[in-house]
Formats: structure tokens, sequence, C-alpha cells
């Protein structure tokens, strides 16, 4: 099984690897359902998805129907106005088929103009809140991507008390010194305000280069085999006070799970840089 921990101060204890419904965003139904048993061997008890997600919320549904106690539900709005969020929240629901989500992100907050947007008069935020006021959702989240992220994800703790943040981590990323130096800092924060740190991209490799045939779902190239794999979310779970959302690809979903329920300690550094240079890895962003 794969060790749980509190998820911040909502009162849940999530599983450090938590399920990237972004999977399912071009999956059918019997796909999906192949994969909650896999979930449930590895007692993965949170879901996190987002309106964004091509079908993903659809596919989550009908699971709600009979398991809606077993998962911490999360999902997300890209929607940076009110009413416009406010709609996104409701088709949310009705999506997945239950009168609430547990987290309720503001999702992929990149740019500075976004941040004012959604938090500023009339955003995303007060849609938020609205939703939280009415039932709709018990927790607040906020998502960031890119280098920015780090900086704009503490700027917004420091404008809401948001329940969790989620970005880029990865070995690749934190090679970077500057991306290295804010995470660190947004990190301190989050511990500081026992606020949830949720981080992504785990077991990319590199973008996709041109015209390569892409053999995952993923919008980026991934690592594919069990042991480097198993370094990358060691890597990850390395960091205690970390979860780890699984890639948006189910036939990667069984090789993170199966890393991280034998994880037991992160890998030394020269096991990662030996990795960095075998698998020519570098990150998504870079400046």
């Amino acid at each position: 099984m794969i060790e749980k921990m509190p998820f911040g101060k909502t009162g849940h204890v999530s599983t450090r690897v938590l399920f990237g419904a972004a999977a399912f965003s071009g999956a059918d139904q019997p796909t999906a359902d192949r994969v909650l048993p896999v979930l449930l061997q590895y007692g993965i008890n949170h879901i996190d998805v987002a309106a964004s997600y091509g079908d993903a919320e659809l596919r989550i549904g009908p699971w709600m129907k009979s398991r809606r106690a077993d998962f911490f539900l999360a999902t997300k709005t890209t929607e940076r106005s009110r009413g416009k969020a406010g709609a996104e929240i409701r088709l949310s629901l009705k999506r997945l088929q239950t009168d609430h989500v547990d987290l309720l992100q503001l999702h992929a907050v990149t740019a500075w103009e976004e941040f004012e947007k959604a938090m500023g008069p009339d955003g995303a935020l007060e849609a938020a809140v609205d939703a939280r006021a009415k039932g709709l959702t018990r927790f607040i989240g906020i998502t960031s991507h890119g280098l920015e992220a780090p900086s704009i994800l503490r700027r917004a703790l420091e404008h809401f008390e948001f329940a969790s943040v989620l970005l880029p981590y990865n070995y690749p990323m934190m090679n970077n010194p500057n991306y290295a130096e804010g995470f660190n800092r947004l990190a301190a924060l989050c511990r500081e305000r026992e606020v949830a740190l949720q981080t992504i991209k785990s077991i990319c490799r590199r973008p996709w280069a041109e015209g390569a045939e892409r053999t995952t779902t993923t919008w980026y190239e991934t690592l594919t085999g069990q042991d480097e794999i198993a370094k990358a979310v060691g890597y990850v779970l390395g960091q205690p006070q970390l979860f780890l959302n699984s890639a948006s690809d189910v036939t990667l979903l069984p090789m993170v799970l199966e890393a991280a329920s034998r994880f037991t300690s992160a890998p030394a550094d020269s096991d990662m840089r030996a990795l960095l240079s075998s698998r020519e890895m570098f990150p998504l962003w870079r400046e």
C-alpha cells in the first residue's frame, strides 16, 4: 500500500499519490472502469480532475454513484470571471454526478494578468467562495505551471487562505537554481500554514521532439521503464511534504503506483544525475 498523510488542514488523510484523472481526457468508459480496481488495489483515496480535461469528469461520474465516500474528490476551473467559473463549477458537479466536491481549484494560473483577474473583483475566486458557502465544495485550492509558478502561488497564499497548491516538481526542474529557490520558499510557507503541496510532472523526461511518434497520452515525453520511473517517483516522495499527482496516461499509472508502493527512501543524487544524463532529461520550461 502507499503511504498516507494529512492533506493540509482539510482533515483528510490522502495517499501521497493522487490519481491524476487527466489520464481519462480521451478515454472511453470501459477503459476508465478498468482503472478503478487498480486504484483500490493500491489504496488510492484521492482523485484530481478538471473541467478542462476532456471527458475525464464524465468518466469519474459513474464511480461516484457507489464510491463517493471512498475518495477525496478534487476538480478545477480554468475560468477567470465569477460568472463563468460559477457556471463551470455547476457543470462539473453534474458531470461528476455528485452534489459537492471536496476541493475546488483555480486552475493553471500561470500569468500575473490571470492572477489579477481571478483574484480581483468579480473574479473566479469569488465564485469559489460562493460555491463553498453553498456547500458545493468544502475547500479551495489553486494551481500554476511554468517557471513563475512558485512566485504566483506564494502571492496567492498571501492573498487568500487556500487549502492547497499544485505546481511542477521533478529533478530537471529543481536543477534550475531560480526555480528551486522559489519552490523551497513556497514549500516553507506551506509548512508554516499547513497548506497541502501537490506536485505534477514527476516522470517527465522532456518536451516531445518535433516529429516524434507520441507513444503516451501525456503532452510531454515521459520516462517509461519501471526502474527509471521508480527513481523519479522516489525523488518526489523523498520530500516528505509532497503529494504526487500521477501522469496523464493510464498505461503509466500501474508503474507509478508500484514504484510508490515500494518506496522506502529518496534515490541518491548521483543516481538522479546519472538518470538525467542517460535519458537526456531536461525541463519543460526553461529560462
